[in-house]
C-alpha cells in the first residue's frame, strides 16, 4: 500500500492544504508545534475515522470553523482508491456527514461500510495499524512497556493469529453449547424411557380386549330393548291417532254447535240492525223536510230569488270584499286615532317634563341664593379674621425690627450663638479640670512642706533650689479660678443670648406662618368672590330657563288638546264604520245559514243513501248466513251418526299400556347407554395410552439418534477446538522464530555498541536481552536510548514479517515514524538512518518520517516542510526545493 495524495481542509491547524506523497523515504520537518504530526493524523483519520483520534470529532475541526474534510488517495495491491470524510458541527456536536470510499469495483458509502472495507483491505483495524505501521509520537516504547499478554495479543492480531484464537473460542463455545443440548436430550431420553416402563406395566392390550367384550354384550342388550321400545312407540302412535281422530270429531261437533248458535244470533242481530237502519232513514227524511222549510224562510229574508248554492257563494264573496274594505278603513281610522292619542300623550308628558324642569330650575336657583347668602356671611367673617392676622403680623414685624439682627439672618445668628456657647462650656470644663489639678498639686505640696520634704522631688528641702515653687502654684490656682469665673459668666451671657436668638427664630417662623396663612386666606376670599359671581349668574340663568320651560309646557298642553280632539273625531268615524260593518255581518250570517242548511240537506240525503245500501247489504248477508246455518246443521247430524264410543275406549287401553312400557324402558336404556359411554371412554383412554406408548417409543428412538449425533458433534467440536489451538501454537512458533531472527538482525544493525550478544523471543512473546557474558536482562533495564532502539527494531521486525509474510509477500501500509529520534543521541540517529534505508532494501515501498533532525532530513528521498503563520496560527506544507532539483 502507498499513500499517493492527501488534501485537508480545516483539520486542526490546517486551513486548506494538499500534498502529493512519493515512494521511498519522505521526511516531514518543521519547528515544534508547526503541525507535522497533524499531517499524519489526517491520513490516519481518513482511513479509520473517529477510531484514529484521541478525543472527539469536535477536536479535529479548526477553531472558528464549522466543517472539516480530509481526502486521501492511495494504491493497494496495484489498485487505486480514494477515501473522503467530511465532518460538520450540528449544534454543539460534530457529526460525520460524508464518508465515501471509491474502489476499482464500486463506490462505498456510510462510515461502518467504509471502515469495514478498509480493515478488510489492510487486514488490520486502527489499533493494529498503530501497533504495526504507525509509530506515533511518544509511543515508541509501547510494545516493550506492554505486559506479555498484551504484547502477545498485539502481535497475534497483527499476524492474523488472533483469528485462530477467535475460531478456537467459537469452537469451544459450540462444544459447550452442543454439550448442554446433548445433556438436555439425554435427560429427556431418560424421562421417556421411564414413561414407557410405566405404561408397559399396565397390560394395556389385555385390558382393552376385556373392555371390548363387555361393550359388545351391552350393545346387544341395548339393541334388543330399543326394538321393543320402537314397537311400543308405534302402538302408542296408532292409539293416539285413533283418539286424536275421535277428539277432532268431538271438537268439530262442539265447534259446529257454537257456530250454529253464533250464526242464529248473528242473523237475529242483523235483522234488528236492518230495522234500526230503516228507522234512521225515516228520521233523516223528517229532518231533511224540516231543513227545507227553514231554508225557504231564510231565502225569503234575503235578496235571493232561490236558494242556489252558487248564487249564495257569489253573494258571500261580494260581502267578504265589502267587509274587507270596511275593515281596512276601520284599521286606518284606528291607527289615525291611536297616532293622535299617542301624540297627545307624548305632548302631555313633554309638558309635564317641562314643568318639572322649571320647578327643578327654580329650586336650584333658590338653593344657590341660600348658598350665596351663607358664603357672603362666611366671607365677612374671614375678612374680620384677616384684619386680625394683619395686626398680629405688624406686631411680630415690630418685634423683629427692634432686634439688631436682620430677619433673614436669625437662624444663622442662633446657630452662631449655639456654637459659641458650646465652645464656652468646653472651656469651662477644661478650666474646672485645670483648677482641680492645680488645687491638688498645692495641697500635696503643702503636705510635703509640713513633712520637711521638697514638693517636686520629695527630697529634704534643706538646700533645695525649689522651695519657692509652691507660691507659683498658689498664684496659678488663683489665676485659673479667676479665668473660670470669667468663663462661667461668659456661658451665662451666651445662654441668655441663645434664649433671645431662639425667641427671634420662633418669632420669624410665626411671622412666616402668619404671612402664608394670610396669603391663603386672601386667595380663598378671591376664589369665593369669583364663585359667588358665577353662582349669581347661574341663578339668573336658571330663572330664565324656568320661564322658558313654563312657556314650552303651555304650548305642549295646547298641542295635546288639539291631538285629543283629532283622536275623538277618528273614533267617531270608527263607530259609524263599525255600524255599517255590523249590518253587513248580519246579511253575511243569513247567507252563511242558507249555505249551512244546503250543506246539511245534502249531507242528510247522502246519509239516507248510505243507510239504504247498508240495510240492503245486511239483508243479503243474512240470506247467506241462513244457507251456512243449514249446512252446519247437516254436518253435525252426519258426525253424530259416525261417532263409535267402544273403539275409542279400546284405543285408550292400548295407549296406557304402551306408555307404561315406555316409561320403564327409557330409564333402563339411559342407564345402559351411560354404562356404554363409560366403557367407550375407558376403551378410548386405553387406546390413547397405547398411542402414547407407541409415540413414546418413536420419541425414544428419535432422542437416542439425536443424542448419538450430538455426542459425535461434541467430539468433532472438541477436535476442531484442539486443531485451532495446535495450529495457532505452530504458526506462532514459526512467527516467533522468524521474528526473533529479524529482530536480532535489525537490532545489530542499529545498535553501535557490542554490549549485547542477542535477543531472545519465546513462544509467549516474552523478550529477553542477553549480554556478551550471557547475563539475561529485561528490556526495561536498558537505557532510554537503548529501549528506543530496541522498540524501533521490534516494530521494524514486525513490519518486515508482515510485509514479507511467512509464505510470500503481503501488502502492508506505509511505515510511519513520528519523531523516532526523541530518545536517541547523534550516534544512534545515524544508525536509525541505516535502519530506514535497510527497510527500503527489504522492499518497503514508502516510509514517512516526522523529524526535525538534520541527519534524517539529509537522508530523505522526499522532503516536506511544514510552516505555521504566527498571525493566523494556520499551517501550510511545501516540498523542499533541494529535493525537487534532485528529483
Amino acid at each position: 500500500m502507498r499513500f499517493e495524495r492527501v488534501r485537508i481542509r480545516n483539520f486542526k491547524c490546517y486551513a486548506d492544504s494538499e500534498l502529493t506523497l512519493r515512494s521511498g523515504v519522505t521526511v516531514i520537518h518543521g519547528v515544534n508545534g508547526s503541525g507535522k504530526s497533524s499531517l499524519l493524523e489526517a491520513c490516519f483519520f481518513a482511513l479509520y475515522g473517529a477510531d484514529a483520534i484521541d478525543g472527539t470529532l469536535d477536536d479535529v475541526i479548526s477553531n472558528d470553523a464549522e466543517e472539516m474534510s480530509v481526502d486521501l488517495w492511495f494504491t493497494h495491491a496495484g489498485a487505486e482508491y480514494h477515501v473522503e470524510r467530511e465532518v460538520k458541527l450540528r449544534g454543539d456536536t460534530a457529526q460525520t456527514t460524508t464518508c465515501i470510499l471509491e474502489t476499482p469495483d464500486a463506490t462505498i458509502e456510510q462510515v461502518t461500510d467504509v471502515e469495514a472495507h478498509i480493515e478488510g483491505l489492510l487486514r488490520m483495524d486502527a489499533e493494529a495499524f498503530v501497533n504495526c505501521a504507525y509509530v506515533r509520537q511518544g509511543e515508541v516504547n509501547k510494545l516493550i512497556n506492554a505486559s506479555p499478554s498484551d504484547r502477545q495479543d498485539m502481535i497475534d492480531d497483527l499476524l492474523q493469529l488472533g483469528k485462530l484464537e477467535e475460531y478456537r473460542e467459537r469452537a469451544s463455545d459450540a462444544r459447550v453449547g452442543v454439550g448442554r443440548v446433548r445433556d438436555d436430550k439425554q435427560g429427556a431420553l431418560s424421562q421417556v424411557e421411564s414413561q414407557i416402563d410405566e405404561k408397559e406395566s399396565k397390560n394395556l392390550h389385555e385390558r382393552l380386549n376385556a373392555l371390548r367384550d363387555d361393550l359388545a354384550e351391552l350393545n346387544d342388550d341395548i339393541e334388543e330393548k330399543a326394538e321393543n321400545r320402537d314397537e311400543a312407540r308405534k302402538a302408542l302412535e296408532t292409539a293416539e291417532n285413533v283418539l286424536e281422530e275421535y277428539e277432532q270429531r268431538r271438537e268439530e261437533i262442539e265447534e259446529l254447535d257454537d257456530e250454529i248458535e253464533e250464526l242464529a244470533s248473528t242473523i237475529s242481530e242483523a235483522d234488528g240492525e236492518r230495522e234500526a237502519l230503516s228507522e234512521r232513514i225515516r228520521s233523516l227524511r223528517e229532518a231533511t223536510d224540516t231543513l227545507r222549510e227553514e231554508l225557504s224562510e231564510a231565502t225569503a229574508e234575503t235578496e235571493l230569488d232561490e236558494a242556489d248554492p252558487e248564487a249564495v257563494e257569489e253573494r258571500l264573496d261580494a260581502l267578504d270584499d265589502e267587509a274587507e274594505e270596511l275593515r281596512t278603513e276601520i284599521e286606518e281610522r284606528r291607527l289615525e286615532a291611536q297616532e293622535y292619542a299617542s301624540d297627545a300623550e307624548t305632548k302631555r308628558e313633554r309638558a309635564e317634563e317641562r314643568r318639572e324642569q322649571a320647578t327643578e330650575a327654580r329650586e336650584e336657583a333658590d338653593e344657590l341664593e341660600a348658598e350665596v347668602a351663607e358664603a357672603r356671611d362666611e366671607l365677612d367673617d374671614r375678612g374680620s379674621n384677616l384684619e386680625e392676622l394683619h395686626e398680629e403680623m405688624e406686631s411680630l414685624r415690630a418685634e423683629l425690627a427692634d432686634s439688631p439682627i436682620d430677619r433673614e439672618a436669625v437662624e444663622n445668628h442662633r446657630d452662631s450663638v449655639a456654637e459659641e456657647l458650646t465652645e464656652a462650656k468646653e472651656a469651662v470644663a477644661e478650666l474646672r479640670t485645670e483648677v482641680k489639678n492645680a488645687r491638688e498639686t498645692v495641697a500635696e505640696a503643702e503636705q510635703l512642706l509640713e513633712e520637711g520634704k521638697c514638693p517636686e522631688c520629695g527630697q529634704p528641702i534643706e538646700g533645695s533650689p525649689h522651695v519657692d515653687s509652691i507660691d507659683d502654684d498658689r498664684e496659678r490656682v488663683a489665676e485659673l479660678e479667676s479665668d473660670l469665673d470669667a468663663a462661667e459668666e461668659r456661658v451665662e451671657e451666651l445662654e441668655a443670648k441663645r434664649e433671645r436668638a431662639d425667641e427671634l427664630v420662633e418669632t420669624e417662623a410665626e411671622l412666616t406662618r402668619l404671612e402664608e396663612q394670610t396669603e391663603n386666606v386672601e386667595t380663598l376670599i378671591e376664589q369665593r368672590e369669583e364663585s359667588l359671581e358665577e353662582k349669581a349668574d347661574r341663578i339668573e340663568a336658571l330663572r330664565e330657563q324656568a320661564d322658558d320651560h313654563e312657556g314650552a309646557a303651555e304650548e305642549a298642553t295646547e298641542a295635546a288638546e288639539d291631538a285629543e280632539a283629532s283622536a275623538d273625531t277618528a273614533r267617531e268615524a270608527i263607530g259609524e264604520l263599525n255600524g255599517t260593518k255590523a249590518s253587513l255581518d248580519e246579511r253575511r250570517e243569513r247567507l252563511e245559514r242558507i249555505s249551512e242548511l244546503l250543506d246539511d240537506i245534502d249531507e242528510n240525503e247522502r246519509d239516507i243513501e248510505q243507510l239504504r245500501e247498508r240495510r240492503d247489504n245486511k239483508a243479503e248477508q243474512n240470506d247467506l248466513r241462513r244457507e251456512r246455518l243449514s249446512d252446519k246443521r247437516d254436518r253435525k247430524t252426519d258426525l253424530e251418526a259416525e261417532f263409535d264410543h267402544s273403539a275409542m275406549e279400546q284405543a285408550k287401553e292400548e295407549k296406557e299400556k304402551a306408555e307404561s312400557y315406555l316409561e320403564d324402558v327409557e330409564p333402563y336404556l339411559e342407564e345402559q347407554r351411560e354404562t356404554r359411554d363409560e366403557l367407550q371412554n375407558e376403551i378410548g383412554a386405553v387406546e390413547n395410552e397405547l398411542d402414547e406408548l407407541e409415540a413414546l417409543r418413536e420419541r425414544r428412538e428419535t432422542l437416542q439418534a439425536t443424542v448419538d449425533r450430538l455426542e459425535s458433534l461434541y467430539n468433532e467440536a472438541y477436535e476442531l477446538q484442539q486443531t485451532y489451538a495446535d495450529l495457532r501454537a505452530e504458526l506462532r512458533q514459526r512467527n516467533v522464530e522468524k521474528l526473533e531472527a529479524m529482530l536480532n538482525e535489525t537490532f545489530q544493525l542499529v545498535y553501535q555498541n557490542d554490549s549485547y550478544a542477542r535477543i531472545e523471543l519465546d513462544g509467549d512473546y516474552e523478550l529477553t536481552v542477553y549480554q556478551k557474558d550471557g547475563t539475561p536482562l529485561d528490556p526495561e533495564q536498558l537505557s532510554g536510548g537503548e529501549r528506543a532502539l530496541f522498540n524501533l527494531s521490534l516494530r521494524c521486525a514486525i513490519y518486515r514479517l508482515l510485509s514479507e509474510g511467512i509464505e510470500g509477500q503481503a501488502p502492508t501500509p506505509p511505515l510511519i515514524l513520528d519523531e523516532p529520534t526523541v530518545f536517541l543521541d547523534s550516534g544512534h540517529v545515524s544508525k536509525l538512518v541505516e535502519l530506514v534505508e535497510s527497510m527500503t532494501d527489504h522492499g518497503v515501498d514508502q516510509i514517512i518520517v516526522v523529524s526535525h533532525d538534520e541527519e534524517l532530513v539529509g537522508a530523505a528521498d522526499d522532503l516536506i516542510a511544514v510552516h505555521k503563520d504566527p498571525t493566523t496560527n494556520r499551517s501550510s506544507v511545501e516540498r523542499s526545493a533541494t529535493v525537487e532539483a534532485l528529483s
